[in-house]
């Protein structure tokens, strides 16, 4: 159990029986009246987020998350097989708890996988990756009627938008986040 003002990003609760991931949250104390805390959460296994608001101090039920440092290995069908760094275990993780992370996994990359009650919840990917642009069109000097950008496909086969000036088998960081292009990895 905890209270209203343990609450961080990416914490778990546990509210009517399901796991809720905090997204963001505020606390407000207003001129009148009791303080309490807006926060966003996100139901973690149907996706659906929403608005929730908590009278300052109360409890809370706390989930525990498991979070472990593991190595994407492999893509076996529509599953995606991970390995334990420190025990070398192997797990199988579908793909709809994979989610969206898979136009950024590489084989041997480090992930986190987060597990609750030995089911695997979603996993954390660093806050950019460096990914190689395999296929792109050439950009044509002064063709500027998309602001200066064109579609790139990576070496995971996600699309993204790069400048003009980018070519195929130019490293790229990408913003896992939002799958936005961060800059250029030059070597």
């Amino acid at each position: 159990m905890a209270t209203t003002n343990d609450l961080k990003n990416g914490m778990v609760m546990v509210i009517d029986g399901q796991l809720w991931q905090v997204v963001e949250f505020q606390h407000v104390k207003p001129g009148k009246g009791p303080a309490f805390v807006r926060t966003k959460i996100k139901n973690i296994m149907s996706g659906k987020t929403v608005d929730r608001t908590f009278n300052a101090g109360i409890k809370i039920e706390t989930a525990t998350v498991d979070r472990r440092d593991m190595t994407y290995l492999y893509q076996d069908g529509a599953d995606y097989v991970f390995m334990d760094q420190s025990t070398y275990d192997q797990i199988t993780v579908s793909a709809e708890v994979v989610g969206d992370a898979k136009n950024f996994m590489v084989e041997n990359q480090d992930v986190i996988v987060s597990q609750h009650d030995g089911t695997v919840l979603f996993i954390e990917l660093p806050a950019t990756v460096v990914l190689t642009i395999t296929e792109t069109q050439p950009g044509l000097q002064g063709d500027r009627s998309s602001a200066g950008t064109k579609p790139a496909v990576l070496e995971t086969g996600y699309e993204i938008q790069v400048p003009l000036f980018m070519e195929e088998g130019v490293r790229v960081k990408v913003d896992t986040r939002d799958g936005s292009y961060s800059g250029r990895v030059t070597d």
